[in-house]
């Protein structure tokens, strides 16, 4: 097996992770959650979404978040942008990097976007070259590569053209989202195999959601393909209002723990993420499907027990 020596886990559980919680989260405690996930070592966090309150109440406060978090050198606090008022408020908010997203699938880009494919790529191209513009990064999104809710499976020409057209916006790096759980490992080998041939493995990273159990499966597939960037959310939390049926992202420490194990670095401290996971599962107020959260549970002592 191609094992890489290091891999970078991108943390996207401040947004990816609440935007399906239907509890509001306090904006403090989002705060705080994201001051733990900045100290545990992560050099990537996605801290919330400039979309409209009223399609994701979850996150009305992103300009609250942004400003409020304490800000560690070296760590890049990214937002997803839909839009160009979305983009405004983000730079405003003093974003290190902007994402933009839309679907491989026309069915799920309408519900999402409430737009057509072919009429989302201009509306992002206003958007990547005003945030180029303005000296900021961008990453792309490419929802239901692997599956589509309405769909069903999804052609990789659709995959290919979508990508295509993001990289000739001079986007730097593409997540492709299993949006639904539903990919295998040898699905996801023939899809790199067609994507590795036309992009480099830096500019793609891979963004697993754990709804049949499989996410990590898929992970160590892409990693010996030459893949060394996944999307991961702490506590296992996620899914997208848009694809009934999905559940939670890969836990992040599901996956710290499988490469720590395996002597690949992440430059994460474990241990400081598992009290950031068991932090917001805490504010969550009930039990996140993170394996390592469910096996090391929150040490207490009873007074008075004997030997």
């Amino acid at each position: 097996m191609n094992w890489p020596q290091h891999v970078k886990v991108k943390e996207v559980g401040p947004r990816d992770g609440l935007q399906n919680e239907s509890v509001f989260v306090p904006t403090e405690h989002k705060i705080a959650w994201i001051d733990r996930l900045s100290s545990a070592g992560f050099d990537y966090i996605e801290v919330t979404s400039f979309v409209s309150p009223k399609w994701i109440p979850q996150l009305a406060d992103a300009i609250q978040v942004a400003r409020g978090i304490t800000r560690k050198p070296g760590v890049i606090y990214a937002a997803l942008v839909p839009n160009m008022r979305g983009l405004e408020l983000a730079l405003e908010a003093g974003v290190d990097e902007a994402a933009v997203f839309m679907s491989a699938s026309e069915t799920h880009n309408r519900k999402n976007i409430n737009k057509p494919v072919a009429d989302t790529f201009p509306i992002l191209r206003e958007v990547v070259n005003e945030a180029r513009s303005a000296g900021k990064s961008v990453r792309g999104y490419v929802s239901t590569v692997f599956g589509c809710p309405y769909e069903g499976k999804v052609d990789i020409d659709r995959v290919v053209r979508v990508a295509d057209e993001l990289f000739a916006m001079e986007i730097g790096e593409i997540s492709l989202g299993d949006t639904i759980g539903a990919a295998n490992p040898r699905q996801v080998e023939a899809v790199l195999e067609q994507l590795l041939r036309r992009y480099p493995a830096e500019r793609l990273a891979l963004h697993y959601h754990d709804t049949r159990g499989t996410a990590l499966a898929n992970i160590l597939v892409s990693m010996n393909m030459g893949i060394t960037r996944f999307d991961a959310s702490a506590g296992g939390l996620g899914g997208c209002p848009y694809a009934p049926g999905a559940s939670g992202n890969m836990a992040t420490e599901d996956l710290v723990y499988c490469l720590r194990e395996m002597e690949i670095e992440t430059g994460v401290d474990f241990e400081k993420l598992m009290d950031a996971a068991r932090y917001i599962q805490e504010q969550i107020g009930r039990t996140l499907p993170s394996r390592n959260l469910l096996a090391c549970p929150p040490q207490t002592t009873t007074e008075g027990d004997g030997p």
